[in-house]
C-alpha cells in the first residue's frame, strides 16, 4: 500500500469514527433523553390541558395554523397555549409507559 492509500484510509477512519461519536452522542443514538415538566406540573394536569383544549375544538384550529391559516386574539393564544402544552407533554415523555406519572 503506498502513503496516498495509508492517508485516505487514516482519513476514512477518521470520519468514520467521528460520525460513530456523533450519533451515539454518549447516549442512546443521540437521544437527549426526557425533559423535567414545568414547575408544578404533572403529567396528568398536561393531559386535562389538553382535553380541555380539546373539548373547545383548539386541536382544529392548531391543524388549520399548520396548513397556513392566521388567528388572532383569543384563538391564537389558544392555539399558542396547545402547542406548548404538547411540547410539554411530550418532551417530559408522558405518552410513554417509561415516562413520568
Amino acid at each position: 500500500m503506498n502513503s496516498l492509500n495509508l492517508v485516505k484510509l487514516g482519513c476514512a477512519v477518521t470520519v468514520a469514527a467521528l460520525l460513530a461519536g456523533c450519533a451515539s452522542n454518549g447516549q442512546n443514538g443521540g437521544d437527549p433523553g426526557a425533559r423535567p415538566l414545568p414547575a408544578g406540573q404533572s403529567c396528568q394536569s398536561l393531559r386535562g390541558e389538553l382535553n380541555r383544549l380539546d373539548s373547545r375544538g383548539v386541536r382544529s384550529k392548531v391543524e388549520a395554523a399548520q396548513q397556513g391559516k392566521k388567528y388572532a386574539g383569543k384563538d391564537q393564544a389558544d392555539v399558542d397555549q396547545y402547542n406548548r402544552t404538547l411540547a410539554d407533554y411530550l418532551g417530559a415523555r408522558c405518552h410513554t409507559p417509561t415516562g413520568p406519572r
